[in-house]
């Protein structure tokens, strides 16, 4: 079964905590490697989230001038 899809507040709340647990250090190598594997794919997902704001942003702000 797949993960239900977070939202951007929720995703990103995540990977600070992420973030800070790998700061923070005394895990171990592999530990590390997961955090950062989740990190990556958080900071993907907020990244997405954005991206999709802007084109909507875009699109709204081209209909106006139109």
């Amino acid at each position: 079964m797949s993960e239900p899809k977070q939202s951007y507040e929720e995703a990103r709340a995540e990977l600070v905590e992420t973030v800070q647990a790998l700061e923070a250090g005394g895990l171990t190598l592999e530990d590390s490697l997961a955090f950062w594997q989740r990190a990556e794919a958080l900071a993907t997902t907020c990244q997405a989230f954005l991206e999709g704001a802007r084109a909507k942003l875009d699109a709204a702000l081209e209909d106006d001038s139109d």
